[in-house]
């Protein structure tokens, strides 16, 4: 065994939840070391939606702009068609991923940034460089073994796959982020619900290059739902071509049964397939590669053990509709990396680890059930048109001949058929409450006393911005020398911040006084006329539900910590009181 490396936090998994946390806590000043099994990132498109929330991160990291450049955006990704094929028949659209325009509205006025499709294949790159540019340690080809606790660290066992050595590392915590198989949750004993594999029936990825263009650019979405017979190779009726990048990367996802197994594709048989979703036999296409997943749902009842953190796919499995996967991974590392920096600054007491199992773990269900629950529109579609899941061609004949005809039936079809279209954007952008609504309860929330005003419009649809803590912070935007600047960009970067209006002078000294007895850095934005930022559209003061003269305390994920209606004495003297139970001081 060669000599103990060193390191403050051990992160295994360079998947999106891993190496996100790496990035974070280099960009806090932790020093960690990022370990991936295989010999590079991901090698196919795999999770490719990328929603405002992770938007936000990647802005507050200063990598807003780099991953608009390798993504496709948001207006390409809006008609998702439901068709015989490319060149066949449609049954219907959708308006995808809020691009309609009541949906598209509030996608606009909820942040800053927008919704994109950024592959996997491009995320991980781009987010590891940053990592090691910032300081982080990351190898690949290394293996870890196993770990053992103690109450002052993480001692894990790792193996350099290259060499076959075996080495160990010392570290204070350590992050499992290595995938739906983690050998990290499983050494810590997590206990999970749901199933693996659940159903009947599982995937085959056929990824593919072929100029699609004069099918696709004047109907651009990012997914293509091609309903025809026997496609998913044993018979399932549903296919999806996927966009990776207009209109030459494609990836054909594809049914199986699995209690067979994923059926040996060569590329011939792969590209008659790929020919048959298209309707067109002389496009020139070619096979990159073929894999299969299953659709799984399972979430961890916890996620940490002491010194021991699981994060992303280690504690939640789900099937890809809705789009949740990376962004709830990378919104896990959001959630617990400033608070590993606050506690090895010596900012925070231990206690304030226990609040990321309290305030992720229920998010983790909530999204493995959303997921899995965007299946049941897609299978009500087939029975409003009236075809099993396994259609024959005769079936598809009926189908079309039903819904062709011009009688009161054949008008109660296409309805029925055209609103249980428009159900499956549930799974297509239709739950943007739930990546936007998402509230925490934990000892690292200071609540105000203020019951919860709940939700007018369904929450699992809309989304309803609020102030009260446990919130994520509203987005509004302000002027700074007459450029727009979000109050998200006021807040982040790893610091806890403090916002008021003009007449809330006196959190100013309050403030720098609490900095002064924890020890801890915290930013005051005074927002009004003549002060650095200016609220000139008067949305701040609708969207922070204080008084002017009143405060919001946000944390470094976003969040608010914890809010004052006043600066009265009595709130000004809450201020320490609330940062110290936040921080477990």
């Amino acid at each position: 065994m060669s000599k103990i490396v060193e390191t403050e936090v051990l992160i295994v998994g360079a998947g999106p939840a891993g190496a996100m946390a790496s990035l974070l806590l280099s960009q806090y000043g932790v020093k960690n070391l990022l370990i991936n099994k295989f010999s590079s990132t991901s090698p196919g498109p795999r999770s490719h939606i990328t929603n405002q929330r992770t938007m936000e991160i990647l802005r507050d990291m200063g990598l807003e702009e780099k991953a608009k450049s390798l993504s496709t955006s948001q207006a390409y990704m809006a008609d998702q068609v439901y068709a015989e094929s490319l060149v066949g028949e449609e049954f219907g659209r959708i308006r995808a991923w809020q691009n309609h325009p009541t949906r598209k509205a509030e996608h606009d006025l909820a942040s800053p940034t927008s919704v994109c499709d950024l592959p996997q294949l491009y995320f991980e790159p781009m987010v590891i460089q940053s990592a090691m540019h910032r300081g982080s340690d990351v190898r690949f080809s290394t293996e870890y073994l196993s770990h053992v606790q103690d109450a002052e660290g993480v001692t894990s066992t790792m193996r350099d796959l290259v060499s076959g050595v075996e080495f160990q590392v010392r570290s204070n915590y350590l992050i499992g982020a290595d995938g739906a198989r983690s050998k990290v949750a499983t050494d810590i004993n997590l206990s999970f619900e749901g199933q693996m594999a659940e159903g009947e029936a599982g995937a085959i990825n056929v990824e593919f290059t072929a100029d699609l263009s004069r099918y696709v650019d004047h109907r651009r979405g990012d997914m293509y739902m091609i309903l025809q017979p026997g496609t998913g190779v044993r018979g399932n009726g549903m296919s999806v071509l996927r966009m990776v990048r207009p209109w030459s990367h494609w990836v054909a996802i594809l049914g199986y049964d699995l209690a067979s197994g994923p059926p040996a594709l060569d590329d011939v048989s792969a590209t008659a397939i790929v020919h048959k979703l298209i309707g067109a036999a002389d496009v020139e296409v070619k096979i990159n590669a073929v894999s299969s997943w299953t659709h799984n749902r399972v979430y961890a009842s916890g996620n940490s053990l002491k010194r021991v953190f699981c994060v992303g796919d280690a504690v939640h499995r789900h099937a890809p509709l809705a789009g949740l996967g990376l962004n709830t991974s990378v919104q896990d590392s959001y959630n617990l990396c400033w608070k590993i920096a606050h506690v090895l600054k010596k900012h925070a007491g231990e206690g304030l680890l226990r609040s990321y199992e309290a305030e992720r773990a229920p998010i983790a269900k909530r999204i493995v059930e959303y997921a899995s629950d965007c299946r049941i529109p897609l299978r009500g579609m087939f029975e409003q048109l009236r075809l099993p899941m396994r259609p024959t061609g005769e079936n598809f004949s009926a189908c079309l001949e039903s819904l062709k005809a011009k009688t009161p039936e054949g008008a109660a079809m296409r309805a029925s058929v055209q609103k249980a279209i428009e159900g499956t954007v549930a799974g297509f952008g239709g739950g943007y409450g739930v990546e936007m609504n998402q509230r925490y309860t934990s000892g690292a929330v200071a609540h105000d006393g203020s019951s919860d005003p709940g939700f007018p419009r369904d929450r699992a649809t809309y989304y309803e911005s609020s102030s009260r803590p446990g919130a994520h912070l509203p987005h509004a935007w302000l002027t700074h020398n007459q450029h727009r600047v979000s109050t998200l960009d006021l807040c982040g970067a790893g610091k806890f911040t403090l916002l008021t209006g003009l007449s809330g002078q006196g959190w100013i000294e309050t403030a720098e006084a609490a900095s002064k007895e924890l020890g801890l850095p915290i930013d005051v934005h005074v927002i009004g006329p003549g002060q650095k930022y200016q609220d000139v559209y008067g949305d701040f003061s609708k969207v922070s539900e204080i008084a002017e003269e009143g405060a919001l305390l946000v944390r470094p994920d976003m969040y608010i910590a914890w809010r004052a209606q006043s600066s009265s004495s009595e709130s000004l003297n809450g201020l320490l009181p609330a940062l110290k139970g936040v921080l477990s001081r």
